[in-house]
């Protein structure tokens, strides 16, 4: 016994020792990334040099970060953007760049060939390049001024050589990439980021293939159908809700395919294009954003309130920078912009005020392609397939060469791994999309910081192609309205719902909708405008926009907080709205979950619920957990690698199966017996009961939202490593939030997957056009994208309890709260 205890007391020393060890080279390890965190902060105060400066240039930051930079010309002040974007973001905007060039394998190696395969498939980048050879001169002088500050401040940091004092991801990339040397900021940079934004904004690309998958899985058609409902347009109102074609102007009015052997190249190109980076959002008809605007006759200023909150994913920084840029000299705004490109993306300027949230037209076809060897079947002939090779290098391991395939549709996104070229057998899946021509949406972004009034307001959105955003409007003379624009297709046969036949002419496109024929409204009788993806005109309009809208219930919410606020709405009623967690599936399910029989004592929590869904709330932990087991028992019919996630078109589906308590889709196919609706019901109630007991506690009433509905905010390039040192350095949280999916404080989750958000408004901005400088707004973490800099997650609080800041716009204002005044001055 006495042998095991001195065996025992060495091994605690030894134990001790050790621990001791480890501590030290924590705290090491910590003092290392401290001491490579803080050399590459930002300098907010003095002076610095800025080569090709004409003049001093002024930056004021506020408490939060937020800088203000006034310029004595249009070049000095985009160039100043390019340093302060910079100074703060830069990892963010070189990440990007490798994203949109298919460049990942440089930074990350081998791991990342396939997804780099992908994107030189889809070609974003030379999209890019061949943009900068259209687009205006001025704007050309714009993304050259801006690239020449950021290379400035990358000159004034190392060059860009290994060790450079850039930020703390470099010092955790050179562990595994020594060798990595930062380029220089090209032009090219900045347009090819905004192919990434039409990307992730695509449309309803994702709802074509899953309608071809699950026709192909055993399912019928008319059951397809069932699963994506057409829009409720008569519960639900459209964005414009009537309006004509005529004259070549649209007039506002208020009030088939191929066999099955190409289901494999499908199915494949599916899980493909799911693994691609997410730099915005996941997609889905039921994520989106919200957007409204107050005329004067309803607010309490007289003048015309705008709210804007985009829904996106989350991420450590959030996507959005704000600024304010100042010259002079035909730019003078304020509002979120993108680290990487010149501009202001969102906000308003000294005359008019505008937002975003995504339109959602149908740009988008997939062609299957009938191909034998380097040649595809057309009509009754063939014709040689474009082909071409990219050469991808990659960290550690040389230069990959890959070849890239096109047909007349596209390029053929199958070919993109030798799986997914097996798995198509003789068929190929080529993507016809709008993005993938050149256009001038940067010429439109800098128009639109330009705009004087409705009509050079909508001149800009004649330039704005690819996104196709809704776009709100307000200005200080009163008026409010809202345009359509974009490069939408006017398609042959078909209509965008499936994956067409590539080799069959007659379902090519066209045309494009001219832009004078695209829903628009000007000053509406009602008094306000209110867009959340829902459909953007009646069933009435003679062009296909898309059959895949969001199902309206965020936009009939906030109809009805607009017109139930009165005459007098104030920015703070705004901000409020923006805060709404009415979940608009309760009203239409609990009544049925009250009524079936059950001895569940949960149950009793939804009784006199108000379907509000604050972090604190046990009837909307308990509601949600209900939603998602009555998803897992109803639809046992699906595909196993398909899943209802939950959104608001299951909303509009279970609606419809609530009122046909007989159909086949409540029966469980597991069992021998015919379940009836109520029976599904019954057994949801028990079933979230029985999950939240056991995740919870078995008090109903302790249970919280809040404790289910937890956002994380991760690193979009070292946040899910695997290296739980590395993610501590990088991401925050997780925290409970209030909200949900296809809500107006639309904090998403997939119930596939679980309660934890997937998508959020990503910023919150209101803007009050009778005193600007009274206007608010807030963003998903912080302006800053140093870890451990003080303005790295300084507004995730303030967002997550729905506070808005000031949006300071009087330079008196701004100069009197400033924190920090930087002078840039000519070198």
């Amino acid at each position: 016994m006495g042998r095991w205890r001195r065996w025992w007391r060495i091994v605690q020393r030894v134990g001790l020792v050790a621990l001791a060890v480890v501590a030290a080279f924590a705290v090491l390890v910590g003092l290392v990334s401290l001491w490579a965190v803080r050399r590459s902060f930002p300098e907010y105060g003095g002076e610095k040099p800025l080569p090709g400066l004409a003049a001093d240039v002024t930056v004021y930051r506020d408490a939060y970060g937020v800088p203000q930079i006034y310029a004595g010309n249009a070049a000095d002040m985009f160039r100043a953007q390019g340093y302060v974007h910079a100074q703060e973001r830069f990892w963010e905007m070189d990440f990007r760049r490798h994203v949109t060039a298919g460049r990942l394998s440089e930074l990350f190696g081998r791991d990342q060939l396939e997804t780099d395969t992908y994107l030189r498939t889809l070609g974003w980048r030379r999209v890019a390049e061949r943009e900068w050879g259209i687009i205006a001169e001025e704007s050309r002088g714009f993304l050259q001024a801006y690239a020449d500050g950021v290379n400035a401040w990358l000159d004034q940091h190392g060059g860009g050589e290994p060790g450079a004092d850039v930020s703390l991801e470099y010092a955790v990339l050179g562990l595994t990439n020594r060798g990595y040397r930062i380029e220089r900021w090209s032009p090219v940079d900045s347009l090819a980021w905004l192919k990434a934004m039409a990307w992730d904004l695509r449309g309803n690309m994702s709802d074509e293939i899953e309608r071809a998958i699950l026709a192909g899985s055993g399912l019928a058609r008319e059951q397809v159908g069932e699963l994506f409902p057409p829009y409720p347009e008569d519960r639900h109102r459209p964005i414009v809700g009537g309006g004509r074609v005529s004259g070549g102007a649209f007039l506002a009015v208020d009030a088939g395919g191929a066999g099955g052997g190409w289901l494999p190249a499908l199915a494949a190109v599916r899980d493909g294009l799911a693994s691609l980076p997410v730099l915005l959002g996941r997609q889905g008809t039921g994520l989106g954003s919200n957007s409204w605007v107050i005329a004067g006759s309803r607010t309490a200023t007289g003048k015309p309130l705008l709210a804007n909150d985009p829904h996106l994913s989350p991420s450590m920084p959030g996507i959005w920078f704000q600024a304010g840029l100042h010259c002079g000299c035909g730019f003078d705004l304020s509002g979120f912009t993108f680290a990487g490109v010149p501009g202001v993306v969102i906000g308003h300027n000294d005359a008019i005020a505008w937002g975003f949230t995504n339109l959602g037209p149908d740009v988008t076809d997939l062609y299957l392609e009938d191909v034998a060897g380097d040649k595809v079947r057309v009509g009754a002939g063939w014709q040689d397939l474009e082909k071409r090779t990219e050469n991808i290098k990659v960290a550690g391991g040389g230069t990959v060469t890959v070849t890239v395939r096109s047909s007349r549709n596209g390029p053929l996104v199958s070919d993109a791994s030798k799986e997914l070229r097996r798995a198509g057998d003789r068929y190929a899946v080529a993507l016809r999309w709008t993005a993938l021509d050149p256009g001038r949406t940067i010429d439109a972004l800098f128009a639109l910081n330009r705009a004087r009034d409705w009509a050079t307001f909508r001149a800009a959105a004649a330039l704005f192609e690819v996104p196709a955003q809704n776009l709100v409007y307000a200005d200080v003379s009163g008026n409010i309205g809202y345009q359509a624009p974009g490069r939408i297709p006017v398609r042959g046969n078909g209509d965008g719902r499936w994956p067409a036949p590539g080799w069959d002419t007659s379902y090519d496109w066209r045309s494009y909708i001219p832009f004078a024929e695209l829903p628009s409204v000007l000053n509406p009788a009602q008094g306000y405008v209110v867009t959340a993806n829902q459909a953007v005109v009646g069933s009435g309009y003679p062009y296909l926009l898309t059959h895949d809208w969001s199902y309206g219930y965020r936009s009939e919410r906030l109809n009805q907080l607009v017109e139930q606020a009165g005459r007098t709405v104030t920015a703070d009623d705004a901000g409020r709205m923006q805060m709404d967690g009415y979940n608009g599936l309760a009203p239409i399910l609990v009544p049925h979950l009250l009524r079936v029989s059950s001895t569940v004592d949960a149950r009793d929590l939804l009784r006199g619920w108000d379907y509000q869904q604050p972090v604190d709330s046990a009837p909307a932990a308990y509601f949600n957990a209900v939603w998602r087991a009555l998803l897992a028992r109803t639809f046992d019919e699906l595909p196993d690698d398909y899943e209802a996630d939950g959104g608001d078109r299951w909303w509009e589906v279970v609606r419809g199966l609530l009122e046909r308590p007989s159909s086949p889709w409540w029966d469980d196919r597991a069992t021998s017996t015919v379940e009836t609706m109520d029976q599904v019901l019954s057994a949801s109630l028990v079933d979230a009961a029985d999950e939240l007991t056991d995740r919870l506690g078995d008090d109903p009433a302790g249970w919280r939202w809040g404790d289910l509905h937890t956002l994380a905010l991760r690193n979009e390039s070292f946040g899910e490593s695997g290296v739980a040192p590395v993610e501590w350095l990088f991401n925050k949280g997780p925290e409970p939030v209030a909200g949900g999916s296809s809500i107006v404080n639309a904090t998403g989750w997939d119930a596939a997957d679980g309660y934890e958000v997937d998508a959020v408004p990503s910023m919150r901005m209101v803007v009050d056009l009778g005193d600007l400088d009274a206007s608010r707004w807030v963003q998903l973490s912080g302006n800053s994208g140093h870890a451990f800099s003080a303005h790295y997650a300084d507004q995730f609080g303030p967002w997550r309890r729905g506070e808005l800041l000031p949006m300071r716009w009087d330079r008196a204002t701004i100069r009197r709260e400033a924190a920090h005044t930087l002078h840039l001055t000519p070198a």
